[in-house]
């Protein structure tokens, strides 16, 4: 293992980017400028203002919840969305969007219905797929 190997992660709260070797994605890392968490194995919500910058400067997969607070099947898929998020931790940065909150992300990926799950590599959609699911099924579509 090259142990001079590291990752970009950008930071959703000050917008900063960290490097963050390898070995250590797994071990909570904070951003260096605010101290916020960065990868604590729990899903991080985005915004409008701040999902691009998120989504296309952090090198690791990021997996996307679409959802809505009125939507039952995303309150019943959140509690596996958050065990999915402790089990790729350090693997995947998995964000939450509220769309009623965030129309502008919806309308981006053209969402037609919620949950939907989306895989971005370096803020491309490379994978898709909607409907409530057990975490993992989840962790098995995220394929990290």
């Amino acid at each position: 293992m090259d142990t001079s190997a590291s990752t970009h992660v950008a930071c959703p709260h000050c917008a900063a980017l960290n490097r963050i070797p390898s070995a250590r994605l797994g071990q909570d890392p904070v951003c260096g400028r605010c101290g916020e968490p960065l990868l604590d194995g729990q899903p991080l919500a985005l915004t409008d203002a701040n999902f691009d910058s998120v989504v296309a400067r952090t090198e690791l997969p990021v997996i996307v919840d679409l959802w809505a607070p009125w939507c039952g099947p995303c309150r019943g898929m959140a509690p596996a969305y958050e065990q999915a998020a402790r089990e790729l931790k350090g693997r995947a940065l998995l964000v939450k969007v509220d769309t009623d909150a965030n129309p502008r992300t919806a309308a981006k990926f053209q969402v037609r219905s919620i949950p939907t799950l989306l895989k971005l590599q370096q803020g491309r959609e490379t994978a898709r797929i909607s409907g409530a699911m057990p975490a993992a099924q989840i962790v098995r579509w995220a394929g990290v």
